[in-house]
Parts: C-alpha cells; sequence; structure tokens
C-alpha cells in the first residue's frame, strides 16, 4: 500500500492531526506503532466501539496496535473505579475490547494489549514520573487533564498524576502515535513538551471526535436514554433510536447521524455492502446510500425523514453490535464481577 493510501485510512474520520507531515515521515520509512488507552471504569457503550473501530484501520494500514487497559488511571480519576475492581474491570474492557475490534472486521490477536500495572510500578516508570513530578506545576498539570480527569476546588493528588502518567505512557510503550478522544488533547500536547527531554520523541497525536448522547446533549454514561449499551437488546435499540434526538434536516448534536457517520459506514465499507433505508413505495421506495456524505445532504434537504433514518439506523446499529453483544452475554459473570449490584450475581 501506497503511503498516501496509508495516510488517508489512518486519519480517515479524525477529528485533528498533530502533526500531519510527521505522520507522513512515519508512514513513509515504515510501520509506527500507535497505542490508546482505556481507563476501566464505566461499563463500554457505542461512543467506545467508534474509537475502537478505528483500530481496524490502523491494522490495515500496517500500523503496530497496542491497547493500554489503565487500571491505575481508573483509580487515580477521582476513585472511579474502586481499587479492588481493577482486576474484574479490567479483564471485562480487555474482552470487550476484544470483541468490538473482531466485529469492525479486524483480528484482535493482531493487537498488543498491556495492563498499567504491567509497567507502572516499575523502578524506572517510577522515577521517570518523579522527574516529570518535579518540573511540571500544577496549573499545567490541571490545564491539561482538563477535559478528562473530574476536578474539584481541591482536587485529589491522583487527577494531578494522571496525565504525567499518560505522557509517560507513551515512551513505556514505545509509541510514535498516540490516539484518543479529541478531549485528550491537552494531556498530549503535554506529552509533547515533554517527552523530548525524557528521552523520547514528540507523538503524532490523532484525535477523534467526541460525539453527541441520543438526547442532544453530551453523552453521559449515568444517562441510559443517552447511550447504547454494548449489550443492549434489539428492542431495546430501537426504542433509544426512536426516541433519539433526531430535528429534521439538523445535524448538529444529531447523535443518530454521527453513529451512523462514524460507526455503521465505517463497518458496512469494509464489507463492500451500502446502507439501506426502507420505504413503502407510496412513500418514494427504498434509498440505497454508498456514501455518508449523500446520506447526510438527503437528510439535510429533507428528501430523507427522520423516522426512516432512525428505523434503518436502529438496525444496522443493533447489527453492528451483535458480535459483540453475543460474546458478553456468553460470560455474564464478567458484568456482574466488575459492576456489582447492577448486574446481578453469577
Amino acid at each position: 500500500m501506497e503511503t498516501a493510501q496509508r495516510f488517508d485510512l489512518v486519519t480517515r474520520n479524525t477529528a485533528e492531526v498533530v502533526e500531519e507531515n510527521e505522520l507522513e515521515e512515519l508512514l513513509a520509512d515504515g510501520s509506527p506503532s500507535v497505542y490508546v488507552g482505556y481507563a476501566p471504569t464505566g461499563e463500554m457503550h457505542i461512543a467506545h466501539f467508534t474509537t475502537i473501530r478505528k483500530l481496524a484501520d490502523f491494522l490495515n494500514a500496517g500500523l503496530d496496535v497496542t491497547v493500554l487497559v489503565a487500571d491505575l488511571h481508573a483509580h487515580l480519576d477521582d476513585e472511579k473505579s474502586p481499587f479492588d475492581l481493577l482486576d474484574a474491570r479490567t479483564e471485562y474492557y480487555q474482552e470487550a475490547i476484544e470483541g468490538m475490534v473482531e466485529a469492525a472486521g479486524a483480528d484482535p490477536a493482531d493487537v498488543t494489549f498491556v495492563r498499567g500495572m504491567d509497567y507502572q510500578l516499575d523502578e524506572e516508570y517510577a522515577l521517570e514520573l518523579y522527574r516529570m513530578a518535579a518540573e511540571t506545576t500544577i496549573s499545567r498539570s490541571q490545564r491539561a487533564a482538563s477535559e478528562v480527569v473530574r476536578e474539584s476546588e481541591s482536587p485529589n493528588l491522583g487527577g494531578l498524576l494522571y496525565p504525567l502518567m499518560q505522557s509517560l505512557d507513551v515512551e513505556a510503550l514505545e509509541a510514535d502515535i498516540a490516539y484518543g478522544g479529541i478531549d485528550q488533547r491537552g494531556i498530549y500536547m503535554l506529552s509533547r513538551e515533554l517527552l523530548p527531554d525524557h528521552g523520547w520523541h514528540k507523538p503524532v497525536c490523532l484525535f477523534a471526535p467526541l460525539l453527541s448522547g441520543l438526547t442532544g446533549e453530551k453523552m453521559s454514561a449515568s444517562d441510559e436514554a443517552s447511550k447504547v449499551n454494548l449489550t443492549d437488546s434489539p428492542d431495546v435499540v430501537a426504542e433509544k433510536i426512536g426516541d433519539a434526538y433526531c430535528p429534521t434536516g439538523e445535524t448538529e448534536g444529531n447523535g443518530v447521524l454521527e453513529y451512523v457517520r462514524y460507526l455503521v459506514f465505517p463497518i458496512l465499507d469494509e464489507r463492500g455492502e451500502h446502507f439501506v433505508v426502507e420505504r413503502p413505495e407510496q412513500y418514494g421506495g427504498d434509498l440505497v446510500y454508498e456514501t455518508y456524505g449523500k446520506l447526510e445532504s438527503d437528510f439535510v434537504s429533507e428528501e430523507l425523514h427522520p423516522q426512516d433514518l432512525k428505523n434503518a439506523a436502529g438496525e444496522y446499529i443493533s447489527e453492528v453490535i451483535e458480535p459483540v453483544r453475543s460474546r458478553l452475554n456468553e460470560r455474564p459473570e464478567l458484568l456482574a464481577e466488575a459492576y456489582p449490584g447492577t448486574h446481578g450475581d453469577q
């Protein structure tokens, strides 16, 4: 595959690349490494799937892919995960991520999985962390993590260490590219500042867009109506999509369109399939979309009615998550142990 093709594959459906010329150089030189980290806090949902689906692009472009299940980060961020649940949540996260990678058309065996405590307790890592702490102000650390870490007037020390550790993870995992949501931009800009003084180069940073919740607002993990869970049944998915914010002709804050764009269409493209909206003949008959751009254009022009879009989107989203749903349902003890009191005893 030519460098230009690899570049297009790596950067498609991203919000920002820092910096494009650096990425081009990495791709021209060979097979760079990319890492993405997930702190095992709340139950994984469709927004995670949109970022994890991107790993298939990285693998197809010939990149070495590492997934960090950042267990210590999950505890340091205001104890979002109790220490005694880190093992269970780490196991659940890895199983769910492997399922999503496979559902996206890639082989999870091609992904290297690493747990934070596998190396973040090592002497060398700790020494580098102390060095970073000595040279980074509290305000700089807070600013870097402001979109990621839960903050208060009197923040816990763990939240201040969080961005330093995330920066150090890039070096520890020998990553050329750091991938994450655009909310992590502040942390990775700090990485680009700090790492050259710690024996590593500035990482290229790829940022995924932050997607809207189904209510039209920012997605909330605590609001069930805001998201589709990976274990939601087809009926529940259809109900959530059917109730979603999707005003005629409007794209802003439209989670239905966003999940069709960033999750459904890339997977259909991988399969060589099109997005079909079924409609009765008296309403114009079926619509077949080869590209998301045409679908959005028809939605804005009101050729595609919101209810028709929702009906099709609900079916496709449910079908896309089906392999993950089945995989997790086959091991109900994972969720039960990771989130006791929520998913019942096994």
